[in-house]
């Protein structure tokens, strides 16, 4: 089974137990990088809910999706040409889809994985400024970075998010930047046999498909 927990919701320890006493062997988990630090309870519980089912059990947890640019939260922002995050200057490494699911199936369909938790990542890492003036190269536009916690509770504010929320969301953010610069790590070619997909090559190929057309 491939589990990844609905956006915003938990994963149900419930639905997870009913699949192992339904004959489900294996079950790889959708998770995310640097849970921890960001405190998400939410993709924490689901990590021990799978670990505790008594079928194997593989967790898988990239960095930022290249695809929140183009088919995710960030499209709107780059469309509009800004957006706001308060990393600053910190370097991520942005991972393509088709590079977690290839290690997801091998996790699936190849023995010597259970009890395993993958880091996935592209092939380097990126300040989200870099990032962004790839995707607006490839795309033929401009497209503003605004780094600091100032911008993002402003944009945030105008999006209709509470203080509250806002705020919370910022110190997530801040305890992330805390930790320094993400790493490459070696799991796609490791597991998937194969080297994983720059964020350049990514960039370019959504262009190509009309991605950042309006």
């Amino acid at each position: 089974m491939y589990l990844m927990a609905p956006d915003g919701l938990p994963v149900d320890p419930d639905f997870v137990a009913g699949s192992v006493e339904s004959g489900v062997r294996r079950i790889v988990l959708l998770s995310s990088r640097g849970i921890e630090t960001m405190g998400d309870e939410r993709l924490l519980a689901a990590e021990r809910t799978v670990r505790e089912s008594g079928a194997d059990w593989t967790v898988i947890r990239p960095d930022w999706f290249d695809q929140k640019s183009d088919e995710g939260i960030f499209r709107a922002a780059i469309l509009a040409g800004e957006l706001a995050l308060p990393l600053g200057d910190l370097r991520q490494v942005f991972v393509d889809v088709g590079d977690i699911a290839a290690v997801a199936a091998a996790a699936l369909t190849e023995d010597g994985h259970s009890g395993q938790s993958y880091e996935v990542t592209g092939p380097r890492a990126l300040s989200f400024g870099e990032a962004l003036s790839i995707v607006g190269a490839a795309a033929g536009r401009e497209v503003r970075y605004r780094g600091e916690p100032g911008d993002y509770l402003a944009a945030r504010a105008a999006q209709g998010a509470t203080d509250e929320q806002a705020r919370a969301e910022a110190a997530a953010f801040a305890a992330l930047r805390g930790v320094g610069d993400g790493a490459p790590t070696e799991v796609v070619r490791r597991v998937a046999g194969r080297g994983p997909k720059s964020f350049e090559s990514y960039a370019a190929e959504a262009a190509a498909s009309g991605a950042w057309r309006r």
